[in-house]
């Protein structure tokens, strides 16, 4: 698999990380009638900066406009699916940011709405990666040349260092960490 794409993938494994403790977010907040506020706010702090601006945004501005010039870009096709999909999970994250507060003092609309959305966010997100990991990832690799994936891989260096700044992916990366050890669950390993 080309580096670049493998970068994504690893990326995809620390997402999932995240959506198994948003689960138990949810499941407590559900069971409780309250939500944890800290622990759901640390959550979305790492879907919106390393899945959404970090990961999304490596996927829509450097990796996605290259595959558009090897054929891979339709209005129907599999890009254009996926750009929707990373707009939907936006949504779901307002969704969430939106009734973080109210559910976190217990506010029982809240909570089912912080819920369902939460919810919703999780299935999409799932959905999404296997599409990407199993379909679209498969594509790319046949469709990329080696110099595609070294110009990419030299894009997301810059576009990390630039547009999200220095730390932002080790903040993001022990956000993860410490979500994953306050509720049990593995750590996603990089292979890259």
């Amino acid at each position: 698999m080309k580096q670049s794409l493998e970068i994504l993938i690893d990326e995809h494994r620390r997402i999932e990380q995240v959506l198994a403790c948003l689960e138990k977010i949810i499941e407590h907040c559900a069971s409780e009638g309250r939500l944890d506020g800290d622990a759901a706010r640390q959550a979305i702090e790492f879907f919106r900066d390393f899945a959404d601006r970090g990961h999304h945004g490596k996927e829509e501005i450097q990796l996605f406009p290259v595959l558009e010039t090897r054929g891979l870009g339709s209005p129907c096709g599999p890009l254009a699916v996926m750009r929707r999909e990373h707009e939907l999970g936006r949504l779901y994250l307002q969704g969430m940011e939106g009734y973080m507060a109210a559910a976190s003092g217990g506010e029982a609309d809240a909570v089912q709405w912080f819920v369902q959305h939460g919810q919703s966010y999780i299935r999409l997100l799932r959905e999404h990666i296997s599409k990407e990991d199993h379909c679209l990832f498969t594509r790319a690799e046949q469709a990329l040349t080696d110099e595609d994936d070294a110009q990419i891989q030299e894009a997301y260096a810059r576009f990390e260092a630039a547009d999200l700044g220095p730390h932002a992916r080790q903040k993001c990366l022990a956000l993860a960490d410490g979500l994953a050890e306050r509720y049990g669950v593995p750590r996603a390993h990089a292979s890259v």
